[in-house]
């Protein structure tokens, strides 16, 4: 296959991205409730925290703040691995249910509300401009970047109680 052919396909940028390893996890007090956030990017050995919250929020919400943050500081087109202990977050990207949800009007498959569809929407942006793989690995069992990002959640709930 030609250069030409190779952009054209938009093989060529996977090739030529950067690869970053995202690690996220979001925690809520009564969900809902005050809740927080953590990520860690890792590139070329390099490690960058982030950490936020919100007084009323939820769970799933703070889930997916965790991916969108991480993803929006990222200064360019990347390929992502991103780990989470959240199904929701993996499933609902991993197998396509957010993108059924938006084709319906944001609606599930049984015709009602999916929640928190500003938020999918964008995550939905983000992972057109990056190309990430969803990892879900298991909350809470030792695994060291998610034991990191849940004490920032924890701690950046706590903040906001």
């Amino acid at each position: 296959m030609s250069l030409k052919e190779t952009v054209e396909k938009g093989l060529f940028c996977s090739y030529m991205m950067k690869s970053v390893e995202i690690y996220t996890d979001g925690s809520c007090k009564q969900n809902p409730g005050p809740g927080g956030w953590g990520a860690v990017l890792v590139y070329n050995g390099k490690e960058k925290e982030l950490c936020g919250g919100e007084a009323g929020t939820t769970n799933n919400r703070m889930e997916l703040t965790a991916v969108i943050r991480a993803l929006q500081a990222l200064k360019e087109p990347c390929k992502v691995t991103l780990t989470s202990d959240s199904r929701y977050v993996c499933d609902g990207m991993g197998k396509g249910w957010a993108a059924g949800w938006k084709k319906r009007g944001w609606k599930k498959g049984d015709g009602s509300p999916a929640l928190n569809p500003d938020l999918w929407e964008t995550l939905l942006e983000l992972c057109d401009r990056h190309t990430v793989e969803f990892v879900w690995v298991k909350g809470h069992a030792g695994h060291p970047y998610n034991e990191r990002c849940d004490t920032m959640a924890q701690a950046e709930a706590e903040r906001y109680r």
